[in-house]
């Protein structure tokens, strides 16, 4: 039997925010950007309701970028490239995920895949520019 939950005007704004952006937000990005609409909204409610979203599979966690675990709204496969510098990430749309990675993967192996996520770490197009990287 599926739990059924109610509506909720913060966990709608909370999962909206998330869906209407593709910066890959943290839960403390999500908050700071609530907070002045719904003053009453509290960290770990955002964190509550990012927990569920990813249960349920409405979001996806790119990873720890910089110490903070990172978000996407798009749960379609694509690839994501991670600046090691500014912690920018970003989506690749010019490169496809190969439809059968999982199964390719799951013969390799002899595991069962439940989920993929393909990531290129690096220095983005800004930071490259500036010349030498973060130490």
């Amino acid at each position: 039997m599926e739990k059924t939950r109610k509506r909720s005007k913060k966990r709608d704004a909370i999962l909206a925010c998330i869906c209407s952006t593709d910066t890959h937000p943290s839960a403390e990005w999500v908050y700071t950007r609530l907070k002045p609409q719904i003053p009453n909204l509290s960290l770990g409610t955002v964190y509550r309701n990012i927990h569920m979203f990813l249960e349920e599979g409405t979001i996806v966690s790119v990873g720890v970028v910089d110490g903070l675990e990172r978000f996407d709204g798009n749960t379609e496969p694509h690839v994501h490239f991670i600046c090691e510098d500014c912690g920018a990430v970003l989506d690749v749309r010019a490169i496809d995920v190969p439809e059968d990675l999982n199964h390719r993967a799951e013969g390799a192996t002899g595991g069962q895949v439940s989920a993929c996520r393909l990531s290129f770490t690096g220095r983005c197009r800004d930071c490259a520019s500036r010349g030498p990287g973060k130490s």
